[in-house]
């Protein structure tokens, strides 16, 4: 497949962002353009983890490109991802960001450990387990395709004063 294209970002606000995505049917090579799309899309904005729904596409994919707890680099994407019930009640609070949110970080407390089920582009069933910050990358990304950004996980102030910080207002 060849390289994709960057998309712009779709910032906070957008109703795309805060609306579940629906499911992927079509395990075809619109899909895989749309990931290498996402993963062009994640490289020229310096992230870590991008939403589908984070460049206006309402469908459940995701990808990322994160270190998790001991600096080893995971790559890849997930299809229809489901989130797994944690099974440590261990958090971690650690700063988090969001390019739907550009500019600020705050701290935020996840799961230690998250696994995520999905398919691959070819319909293929996958899981994907870590800890660090590819714990809290599942999560979040889990999040967005559920129609929830990290900044509606936080108290109204500490949102309203993120989202000021980043020139976007509460919506």
């Amino acid at each position: 497949m060849a390289k994709g294209r960057a998309q712009a970002i779709t910032l906070y606000g957008e109703p795309v962002l805060h609306q579940p995505c629906a499911d992927v049917t079509d395990f075809d090579r619109d899909l895989a353009r749309l990931v290498e799309d996402m993963r062009a899309s994640m490289r020229a904005a310096n992230g870590v983890g991008l939403a589908a729904n984070q460049i206006g596409v309402a469908l459940r994919v995701f990808v990322f490109d994160v270190p998790d707890a001991s600096g080893e680099k995971h790559k890849g994407h997930i299809v229809n991802p489901v989130l797994q019930p944690f099974a440590s009640p261990a958090t971690v609070k650690d700063t988090e960001g969001c390019l739907s949110v550009p500019g600020p970080h705050t701290e935020l407390r996840r799961a230690a450990v998250a696994t995520v089920t999905g398919f691959d582009v070819e319909g293929r069933e996958l899981t994907v387990t870590g800890d660090g910050y590819l714990a809290r990358c599942l999560q979040h990304e889990c999040d967005h395709l559920n129609g929830v950004v990290y900044v509606d996980l936080l108290s109204g102030r500490r949102r309203r004063k993120i989202l000021a910080e980043a020139g976007l207002s509460d919506r």
